[in-house]
């Protein structure tokens, strides 16, 4: 089933499925920068988590901004080419067929670096509620090179 995101208010996103019910979901602030859309969202069986399954697409030369979210992003590169910075590691290029692990609440950065479009899966493990990305302030020189 694959589902929708669009905006509710400020804070939230209304992800509507296949059966026409809207449900409310958390604020999702790279929503507005890149092309997100929200494969499927259900209750963990891990206490106090959800899982969130987004596809995202970058185009080239286009960045995800600094941002953390509230768990784990376990990610897959489906198309192109990005360059990933993640508070404390090396900066790395990420290409179709590369996966990844992003700590909770660790700052990172995703930038497409060409030629195509990039296109990622990623599967968040999160707290129920809370925004499912925040921009925090640029960390660049935080990233170990």
């Amino acid at each position: 089933m694959a589902l929708s995101a669009g905006t509710a208010s400020a804070h939230d996103v209304a992800v509507t499925g296949s059966t026409d019910k809207t449900v409310t979901a958390p604020r999702d602030d790279l929503a507005g920068k890149l092309t997100r859309r929200v494969i499927q969202r259900s209750p963990s069986s891990v206490p106090g988590r959800e899982i969130v399954q987004v596809e995202t697409e970058i185009p080239p030369g286009v960045e995800s901004g600094w941002h953390v979210h509230p768990g784990e992003e376990v990610g897959y590169i489906i198309a192109g080419n990005v360059e990933m910075k993640i508070e404390g590691r090396p900066t790395v290029i990420l290409r179709a067929g590369d996966g990844f692990l992003i700590p909770p609440r660790t700052p990172h950065n995703a930038r497409d670096v060409g030629p195509e479009t990039g296109r990622m899966l990623s599967t968040y493990i999160v707290e129920p509620g809370q925004p499912l990305a925040t921009f925090v302030e640029q960390h660049a020189d935080k990233a170990a090179h």
